[in-house]
């Protein structure tokens, strides 16, 4: 049931304009005091630009920051004392580092923080809930206090008590507004067990349990995508609402097709595709590319993918149970406008330029 506050989740396909959405309402009210964060600098980034280009600059009103950066700065270190009681032991962020596993969460110093003040990956947003409780909702409150509207773009990437805190936002006084896909959950906030059952195509069930208190809204329509990518795609999550497409361009050259490695430098000379990859380590042929997760919100007329060993199975045998990723796959075939091209043997070849 929608909360009085207004609070909004759009489940949305790839192209289907979900961050101009952001965008559009951000900027539709110069007198509402808006926060927007996502968990990675690529896409804050991508924001800022476009906000900049919508009216020559980020407005006033409107903050933009990062996850972790919106997590430290504004709830954890205001209220760390209600939990270490103390006022200076949050220093950094430590990203990769773990706590020994045989530290209780009853410790918390310990717990949450290395020897350096530096404060998990993995527990920056258990604390926040926590001191949320032992300050009776101040860390809440206070942000409430702060901004009328708050945006979260790639809501799929957040993971573990994420989920718990977005909850106490949305039971605020603010207008809270998740953006996401679970198809392109490439990214984590963490690696905590906590809601392991939400992740990636599971948040769906968290936005139906019957004390969610937001509107939810299905996206499925593509503004990016051929309707044969778009088809392609969507048999890798078959329990996600088929997508349609709205890019009604035909170019002579659209759909998705296999091309030998031999035939990719003049198939690169005649379309000039966006080369994808996995990884940086994977070949490509010589030929500059970008890895899959950095392409996510990126769009291009074409793509050019060097497939994993899985993705390759997939291809020959369409059997889902071949991929460790499909998530990664979705991503890297939606990036594209018109055609998705993959690099394969000659004999699984269907196309030559």
């Amino acid at each position: 049931m929608p909360s009085a506050a207004g609070n909004r989740a759009v489940i949305a396909a790839a192209g289907s304009r979900k961050t101009q959405l952001i965008i559009d309402a951000a900027l539709a009210d110069p007198t509402r005091r808006t926060l927007i964060t996502t968990y990675t600098e690529e896409n804050l980034a991508q924001i800022r630009r476009r906000l900049a280009e919508a009216t020559g600059l980020v407005p006033a009103h409107i903050t933009t920051m990062p996850w972790f950066t919106f997590l430290l700065r504004e709830a954890a270190r205001p209220f760390q004392a209600s939990l270490t009681g103390r006022i200076d032991d949050i220093r950094s962020l430590n990203f990769h580092g773990s706590r020994s596993r045989f530290v209780r969460r009853e410790n918390v110093l310990p717990y949450y923080f290395d020897r350096h003040g530096g404060m998990y990956r993995d527990g920056v947003t258990d604390f926040v809930c926590r001191a949320d409780d032992a300050s009776a909702g101040a860390v809440v409150r206070r942000l409430a206090a702060m901004y009328d509207n708050i945006y979260i773009d790639e809501f799929q990437d957040l993971v573990g008590y994420d989920v718990d805190f977005v909850d106490k936002l949305f039971a605020s006084t603010m207008s809270v507004t998740v953006v996401g896909d679970p198809r392109q959950h490439t990214f984590a906030t963490n690696n905590g067990p906590r809601n392991k059952k939400y992740r990636g195509a599971g948040i769906l069930d968290w936005f139906h349990r019957p004390q969610m208190t937001c509107e939810l809204e299905i996206r499925a329509e593509s503004w990016r995508c051929h309707q044969v990518i778009c088809n392609w795609s969507d048999r890798l999550f078959p329990n996600m609402p088929p997508t349609t497409s709205r890019n009604h361009c035909e170019t002579g050259h659209d759909g998705v097709f296999k091309i030998a490695e031999e035939d990719v430098h003049a198939y690169v000379a005649k379309y000039d595709p966006k080369v994808l990859r996995d990884r940086v380590t994977t070949p490509t042929l010589g030929l500059p590319a970008m890895n899959i997760g950095l392409s996510k919100g990126s769009t291009y007329d074409r793509v050019l993918i060097f497939p994993t060993q899985p993705m390759r199975k997939y291809l020959k045998t369409a059997d889902l149970a071949a991929l460790r990723a499909p998530d990664r796959l979705y991503v890297a075939v939606t990036r594209a406008k018109h055609s998705v091209t993959f690099v394969v043997n000659r004999q699984e070849a269907d196309y030559v330029p």
